[in-house]
């Protein structure tokens, strides 16, 4: 007899695994409604509620009641899709998101932080992204990283770019390199890359390896 789920489930949408290499970076948005929650739904049965200081965990505690409902996935893209444009007295400084989408399946996000605090030039860098976990392995960080750095450099001004990643976290690590972050050093326990403008568009460079 199957084992009841620990937690309601907002209900899985399939979408095939081989996806063609076609997604896009675009502004949050209604249209995705259906797949996002299933996205969410994985991001909860892979634990992402009860990791510290994750703003995934923050917004699974917070818009799950609403996400569900179309009025309040809308507030939700409407406050995502705004850039903060003032730094705000707990550090939060001025960002824009972008999903990453094929057609009406969302896959993964990007986040650009407009600028750097201390905190942030130590473990957090410019750009956070994040795949939904039944969308890995599939090539989308990488992609979504490397479609990410035009839009840091030519749309918000971002120059240089800093990157960072767990040093644990050989996939990450891997797919900064692959799109050719400059390796700096290690700080605590994050390794910090940079991109160059050139980088954006002139494909992978070589990394110092550690």
């Amino acid at each position: 007899m199957p084992s009841a789920r620990p937690r309601t489930s907002w209900g899985r949408r399939p979408f095939p695994h081989n996806v063609a290499m076609s997604p896009q970076l675009i502004a949050p948005t209604v249209a995705v409604h259906a797949s996002f929650l299933a996205a969410m739904d994985e991001f909860r049965a892979d634990g992402a509620e009860t990791v510290a200081h994750s703003n995934m965990a923050q917004e699974l505690r917070s818009w799950a009641t609403r996400w569900p409902t179309a009025e309040g996935f809308a507030e939700y893209v409407g406050q995502t899709g705004g850039v903060v444009s003032e730094e705000r007295v707990d550090g939060v400084v001025p960002k824009t998101t972008r999903w990453w989408v094929d057609g009406d399946t969302y896959l993964g996000r990007v986040t650009f932080r407009h600028r750097l605090t201390p905190s942030l030039l130590t473990w957090g860098g410019h750009i956070g992204y994040g795949v939904r976990p039944g969308a890995r392995r599939c090539g989308h960080a990488t992609a979504m990283l490397r479609a990410a750095l035009p839009v840091a450099h030519h749309e918000l001004g971002i120059d240089p770019v800093l990157v960072t990643c767990d040093d644990t976290n050989t996939g990450s690590r891997k797919v900064i390199e692959a799109c050719g972050g400059i390796f700096e050093d290690r700080r605590d326990d994050k390794l910090r890359y940079w991109f160059h403008p050139a980088a954006a568009t002139a494909g992978p460079q070589p990394s110092r390896r550690i």
